[in-house]
């Protein structure tokens, strides 16, 4: 079924089960690693600050996942709800990945969301640490693509 560039459900305003839904539903996007798929969650003129860059419009979302895809190889990603409201919610992630060395990093950090009345996300403002670790200190070893539903999420792993 091809994905609505107009819609995105779960709609605000939320409940706790929804806006778990939506968090779910933003986790798996992105660890598909597909940057026009995962765009498509977004308005066209969405306004994003992620660790120090500022983006503007989907069309730069696109390109900006491009490049942090081609970066971060192997990625893998693990969301949960931390807060919501009518229109947003917020979140913590932590994500895991290896550069073009091999090296290992698992990048922490926090997200605030703000939706249009579609579910489309207008605003998106992520702060990101990242910290080196060594290949036997990952906890993400899924195959790439869905985190399985019974793997443990971050409060589980004590992330």
């Amino acid at each position: 079924m091809p994905l609505d560039a107009n819609s995105r459900p779960p709609l605000p305003p939320f409940t706790q089960e929804t806006a778990s839904q939506k968090v779910r539903r933003a986790e798996d996007a992105w660890n598909t690693r597909d940057p026009e798929k995962v765009a498509l969650a977004y308005t066209l003129d969405s306004d994003w600050r992620n660790r120090t860059e500022f983006i503007l419009g989907r069309e730069a979302i696109v390109q900006f996942l491009q490049r942090k895809w081609a970066k971060e190889q192997e990625y893998r990603l693990i969301k949960e709800l931390w807060a919501f409201d009518d229109s947003r919610i917020a979140v913590r992630f932590a994500y895991e990945w290896r550069d073009r060395q091999g090296d290992w990093f698992r990048s922490y950090g926090n997200e605030n969301w703000e939706f249009d009345e579609n579910g489309l996300m207008r605003r998106r403002i992520a702060s990101i640490n990242d910290l080196a670790i060594s290949e036997k200190d990952r906890k993400y070893r899924w195959p790439l693509g869905h985190r399985p539903d019974n793997h443990a999420g971050l409060s589980e792993l004590g992330l």
